[in-house]
C-alpha cells in the first residue's frame, strides 16, 4: 500500500533527517508500506505565531501530497513548552485542513536533543567520541548542537546538513523515547501511518 506524508520542518538538516526518521519508524510498525515523502517544506521558527504563516506552509505541503496523505510538522520548541505550543498549533490549523491527518511535534529545545537521549548508541559515529554517555536529562540541555560539538573527536565538528541526517539514521529510537518530545514524535508518526491505512 502506498501512503504519502508531507512534512513541514524548520532547518536544513531536518529536510533530510525527518524523512529518514519517518521511514525508520514505518519499517518497525508497517514494513509493507510504500512511503512517498516529498521534500519537506522549510518553515522559519520565528514565524510560527504569525497569523497565516504556518497555514501557508501546511498548504504547500498538502499540495505536495495531492491532499491524499498526512502532514507531519516538526519544529524546535526553543524556549516554549512543547506540551503547550504543539496542541495550540494543531488546534489552529486543524479546522483549515480538516480532511488531512496532521501531527505537530515540537522537539524540546531542538531536534538534536533526541540524539542526546540516545547518545550511547552514537558512540564513535560521525566523528563523535567513543566514550560519550547519555546525559541524565537530555531535554533540559539548551544547546544540543554545542553538546555534540564538544564531544567530537579532534579535528571534527558537527555539521547540521551532513551529520543530522546521518545520526537520524543511526540513533537508537527506543532509547530516545526517554525524551518526552521524541516519544510524542514516535507515537504521532505511528498514529499517522495507522490513519492512512483506514
Amino acid at each position: 500500500m502506498k501512503v504519502n506524508i508531507g512534512c513541514v520542518v524548520e532547518g536544513k538538516g531536518e529536510v533530510k533527517a525527518v524523512p529518514i526518521l519517518i521511514r525508520r519508524v514505518a519499517a518497525i510498525h508497517y514494513p509493507e508500506l510504500d512511503l512517498d515523502i516529498p521534500t519537506p517544506i522549510r518553515f522559519p521558527r520565528n514565524k510560527v505565531l504569525q497569523t497565516g504563516e504556518l497555514e501557508h506552509a501546511v498548504g504547500i505541503a498538502s499540495r505536495s501530497i495531492s491532499k491524499q496523505g498526512a502532514i507531519l510538522i516538526i519544529l524546535d520548541s526553543d524556549d516554549d513548552c512543547p506540551a503547550e505550543l504543539a496542541p495550540a498549533l494543531l488546534h489552529r490549523i486543524s479546522p483549515v485542513f480538516h480532511n488531512i491527518p496532521i501531527a505537530v511535534v515540537l522537539a524540546k529545545h531542538e531536534f538534536e536533543s533526541w540524539f542526546l537521549a540516545s547518545a550511547e548508541s552514537l558512540r564513535g559515529k560521525r566523528g563523535l567520541k567513543s566514550d560519550i554517555n547519555t546525559p541524565e536529562n537530555p531535554e533540559a540541555i539548551r544547546g544540543a548542537k554545542e553538546w555534540l560539538r564538544r564531544r567530537m573527536q579532534r579535528g571534527k565538528t558537527y555539521s547540521v546538513t551532513q551529520d543530522q541526517p546521518a545520526l537520524a539514521a543511526q540513533f537508537n529510537l527506543e532509547q530516545a523515547r526517554q525524551a518526552d518530545s521524541f516519544d510524542k514524535c514516535y507515537r504521532d508518526i505511528v498514529r499517522l501511518l495507522e490513519e492512512l491505512q483506514q
